[in-house]
């Protein structure tokens, strides 16, 4: 593929970017037959210095930097690396976006039908899920895209949270050899997508950090709902401890926090203090 351009981002009334932060110009995703620009956060000593840094690529782009592109509401990722830098731990990481009314089917390497809520805006039929198809073009499109614009060493590693923390675990444990770490935020691994559990039991262990956490009131409006992904994600740190994980993983389980981005934001620090060691 021909290497993107990358320019600065460009702020709007409102917006709360933090920081340098560049975007690319659209690159294609032939497997939705659509085009994305990527962001990338680049720490505050990469103008300065000809270091290498480690690079997290992470998923629901438009939620992790701006306040105005988001749509419901954002991580603070800039915000919170540039405070990190203070304590030495930078990184560059990128938001790719997510593609919208596809997300489901896009993040999804595995998919039942018979296990979908009542109550949940998802397909109630077979549907063919593109976590497969995405995977391939994180590692075949985007990293050669970023990697060859940036100073980037080669420690790399994939974090995102809901069905973007169950894309980054299918990531990281089909593909080993991409990763260092993998950072998964409230995954979704029970219900539609319970086969991630077979599947990271079947690969066993790889070398790298984890990070997992999950909420205590997920779902608050749906008790039985946000039990069942609770349960999911206990279910997960289980098979992770069996196959051997122990001082490679960090678990926090969170009591009161739901299935929103402001949680998400709040823990990121400790997270990525964690998986960039």
């Amino acid at each position: 593929m021909v290497s993107p351009s990358w320019h600065q981002y460009e702020s709007d009334e409102g917006s709360t970017v933090v920081g340098d932060l560049r975007v690319s110009d659209p690159i294609e995703a032939a497997h939705l037959d659509v085009e994305r620009e990527l962001l990338a956060y680049l720490p505050p000593s990469y103008e300065s210095s000809d270091r290498q840094y480690p690079v997290v690529y992470m998923h629901d782009g438009q939620n992790l930097f701006d306040e105005a592109t988001s749509y419901d509401g954002e991580w603070r990722v800039d915000e919170t690396m540039t405070e990190l830098a203070k304590e030495g731990t930078e990184a560059i990481v990128i938001g790719i976006p997510n593609a919208e009314d596809e997300r489901p089917i896009e993040y999804a390497p595995f998919y039942d039908p018979v296990e979908v809520p009542d109550d949940a805006n998802l397909p109630r039929e077979d549907i063919e899920p593109l976590g497969d198809a995405y995977t391939d073009w994180l590692l075949d499109t985007v990293c050669p895209a970023v990697e060859s614009a940036f100073r980037t060493s080669s420690k790399r590693g994939v974090v995102g949270s809901s069905m973007g923390g169950l894309i980054s675990l299918y990531s990281f444990f089909r593909d080993p050899e991409a990763f260092a770490f993998v950072g998964a935020m409230s995954p979704a691994v029970s219900g539609p997508w319970h086969g991630i559990q077979e599947f990271i039991e079947t690969a066993g262990h790889v070398d790298g950090r984890i990070y997992v956490d999950v909420g205590g009131a997920e779902f608050a409006d749906d008790p039985d709902q946000s039990a069942q992904f609770e349960e999911g994600v206990k279910q997960l740190v289980e098979t992770l401890e069996a196959i051997g994980y122990a001082d490679e993983l960090q678990y926090v389980y969170d009591a009161d926090a739901v299935h929103h981005e402001s949680e998400w934001a709040r823990r990121f620090p400790e997270a990525i203090r964690f998986l960039l060691g």
